[in-house]
């Protein structure tokens, strides 16, 4: 049966576009040892924004929502005049808002015309509800990262420097 494009859902993302987002998000440790099904159900509620360039995605302090993954384009983590990171497609950022209600400490902002898919806290609460032994997966990676971060700044600030893994 054939569907007329005026009467399709315009909101929901092609089959093939959601493929693409789930590959991009399962190239990240945050879904390593999920399987495909759980990952597309996960990322099948994700809600997806245009930016422009020099739109700003949050400023610091901001109360965080969730976590943002770079679909296209780009963007920079800034600290006042600071740029902390330039981000392209398949980082991610804004993790921490997964487990904390706590205020932004950057502003992100748009460097190109770019797009972001967002994993909301509340749409990843329901996932792990529906879904317990992949959201246990999932909290677990979501550790491990956040404990890489917090070693590599560590490592920073004490003067080591940072070296590839």
């Amino acid at each position: 049966m054939s569907r007329h494009p005026l009467w399709q859902n315009l909101f929901r993302p092609t089959a093939d576009r959601l493929t693409e987002s789930v590959q991009l998000w399962r190239a990240t440790p945050l879904l390593a040892g999920i399987s495909g099904r759980k990952a597309r159900q996960l990322v099948a509620d994700m809600h997806h924004r245009h930016y422009d360039t020099g739109e700003y995605i949050f400023r610091q302090g901001d109360v965080g929502a969730g976590a943002v993954m770079l679909r296209s384009g780009s963007v920079e983590i800034r600290a006042g005049a600071t740029v902390l990171a330039e981000l392209g497609p398949g980082d991610f950022f804004g993790e921490v808002a997964l487990v904390s209600e706590e205020s932004r400490t950057a502003d992100a902002v748009a460097t190109t015309p770019t797009e972001l898919m967002f994993l909301m806290r509340s749409n990843l609460d329901e996932w792990v509800q529906r879904s317990p032994r992949a959201g246990e997966c999932f909290m677990r990676n979501l550790a491990h990262v956040l404990a890489e971060r917090l070693r590599r700044a560590n490592k920073q600030l004490s003067g080591q420097g940072i070296h590839a893994p």
